[in-house]
């Protein structure tokens, strides 16, 4: 047996470990149990909670209940939250099968690569319903074979670190005016870019400033946030979902959110960057923006939540054509000769849902034209992924989890046609390829050292990376040390 078959019937049966960690995983969680809804605390519900004390305490003075109840607020609201993180991520993969390489492949040697990140998270109510939020950020270090060769790139905190030494910067700096439409009320707990207090379940939101677009869009219950959550870019957002953004992931934009009880809608309008992958937003708004829009579904039973948000998104950059480059001499198979300002176009849903009191499920899919040059985020034109989140309380560790995702991404027709022939992108480019899908399988334990350290132990499988079945599959372990105040 050739190294390659070893290779293939190695990949094979990790891919059965991981089903049948799943298939465990779901056996073990699945189980009746008491569960206890979660609070949304009501005005009425607080002053019936407090009416006897009231009442005997405060008969003889008029409006006590109204005043009693006002204190109760002030105790809880804050003016200001301040929090922070730091998060230090090392990673390495063995050698795999590679009969060729090109620039932007990865490398089939060993390599090991850290990447560090450190974040203030700070806030403040300038009024009711006003609040200013302010993150100055530190990140250093590389990412394997210089952040390409994988569309699911298999480190989501690479896409804060633009140079290898700590650099610091400003990762967002926004506003956001929250107009509430009365009726129910909700606490809102403190928190990272979050100042405790109430607010309206019906309400209004709008955001203006530098943010991220995936803070607010493509949200996910069990894979969104590589510092605790997945690594893999596949399984943390939305692939196909060429989301605006700088190398560091942020841009400049504004959010509009219409809230209801059991569902929302989101508009959202973000600046392009003036290159692909580039670190400079472009001036030229009017031509270089990215519209997203998304309606979101919520549902309770049983004190089990679940969310399901469809997504619809439009971008405008200088972007080039893919079919333009691969067929049109003058352009020497470089899609950067061909740029101007097009659009992409796609769709999406990310659904996540509380199956019991300790097991999550989650799923994602998305679709691009794959007409244009990929520009901010990663070179994914098509996506689905599926997987599990399951916390330790049977081992009674109830703060630890295991997480369990499964990545399948593809290319457009033009786009593989481009890279088959030799063309290059800003995360891929074998020098030829002999396409077939990218599948990345995720694997990871979370440990709770103390009340806020993280230590987390991932390991992951990608088979055909970069989309080249001549290359792989590649085997990674990781090591993610996270902290928070």
């Amino acid at each position: 047996m050739d190294a390659r078959s070893r290779a293939r019937r190695l990949s094979q049966l990790t891919i059965v470990v991981i089903a049948i960690q799943i298939v465990a995983c779901f056996a073990i969680a699945w189980s009746p149990k008491s569960v206890i809804a979660q609070d949304k605390m009501t005005i009425e519900e607080l002053v019936d909670s407090n009416s006897v004390a009231m009442e005997s305490e405060y008969n003889h003075a008029s409006g006590s209940k109204e005043n009693s109840f006002k204190n109760d607020l002030d105790e809880f609201e804050s003016v200001f939250s301040v929090h922070g993180q730091t998060t230090i991520v090392s990673q390495y993969h063995s050698r795999f099968h590679a009969p060729y390489s090109g620039i932007h492949s990865l490398v089939p040697f060993h390599e090991v690569a850290t990447s560090q990140t450190s974040t203030l998270f700070l806030g403040a109510r300038l009024y009711d319903g006003g609040e200013l939020f302010f993150n100055p950020e530190v990140a250093g270090g590389r990412g394997l074979s210089g952040v390409s060769g994988v569309g699911g790139f298999p480190n989501g905190e690479i896409t804060r670190v633009g140079l290898p030494q700590p650099t610091p910067y400003v990762a967002r700096t926004y506003f956001t005016q929250t107009i509430g439409l009365g009726g129910e009320r909700e606490k809102v707990n403190d928190g990272p870019n979050s100042v405790a207090g109430y607010r309206d379940v019906n309400r209004i939101g709008l955001t203006l400033g530098k943010l991220a677009a995936t803070d607010f869009i493509d949200n996910n219950a069990f894979n969104h946030d590589p510092r605790t959550q997945f690594l893999n870019w596949a399984l943390l957002y939305n692939g196909a979902w060429d989301y605006p953004a700088d190398v560091r992931g942020y841009t400049y934009g504004g959010v509009a959110e219409l809230n209801r009880e059991q569902w929302a809608i989101r508009y959202g309008l973000f600046g392009e960057p003036t290159e692909a992958n580039g670190a400079v937003i472009d001036s030229h708004f009017d031509r270089a923006h990215g519209h997203a829009w998304e309606m979101e579904r919520r549902n309770e039973s049983g004190g089990l939540s679940g969310h399901l948000r469809l997504l619809a998104f439009l971008n405008r950059a200088n972007m080039g054509d893919y079919q333009q480059a691969t067929t049109d001499p003058a352009a020497m198979t470089d899609i950067t000769t061909t740029r101007r300002y097009r659009s992409k176009y796609g769709f999406g849903y990310s659904w996540d849902q509380e199956l019991s009191e300790d097991l999550g499920f989650f799923s994602r899919a998305g679709w691009n034209d794959g007409r244009t040059e990929s520009w901010a985020f990663t070179e994914i034109d098509r996506t689905f992924t599926v997987g599990a989140r399951i916390k330790g309380t049977r081992w009674r560790r109830k703060d630890d989890e295991i997480g369990l995702g499964i990545a399948v991404n593809g290319l457009s027709p033009q786009h593989r046609a481009y890279l088959a022939a030799g063309g290059l992108g800003f995360i891929l480019g074998d020098g030829k390829l002999n396409y077939g899908l990218e599948n990345a399988y995720e694997t990871y334990y979370r440990w709770k050292i103390s009340s806020n350290i993280f230590l987390t132990a991932n390991f992951q499988l990608i088979v055909h990376p970069g989309f080249n079945q001549d290359r792989g599959p590649v085997f990674l372990e990781a090591l993610r040390a996270h902290a928070e105040f």
